[in-house]
């Protein structure tokens, strides 16, 4: 079994329409292939290839409160190549 890494990890509260500012960016450096990341002292650049895996999750987790979340995950093996797959829909 492999071994998994943390390069970079950040959790902030931000409002709504920073958090789209913020998508927004990572969609545009997305697009460019290339995203350089950072806070404080820890940082990453990661080369992104032109076809990768996008995973959508949205979960519901019921305690006292319910909390509800939205996760958004771009993946791919270097040096590999994903297959274009069935489009889900965003309204």
């Amino acid at each position: 079994m492999g071994r998994e890494t943390v390069l970079f990890k950040s959790e902030e509260k931000k409002s709504r329409g920073q958090v789209a500012e913020m998508l927004r960016l990572i969609a545009d450096k997305v697009e460019q292939g290339r995203l350089s990341i950072s806070s404080g002292s820890q940082g990453v650049d990661i080369s992104i290839p032109q076809n990768v895996v996008l995973e959508i999750k949205v979960e519901e987790e019921t305690k006292v409160k319910t909390k509800k979340s939205l996760e958004i995950e771009i993946e791919w093996v270097e040096g590999g190549d994903e297959e274009i797959a069935t489009e889900v829909k965003i309204d």
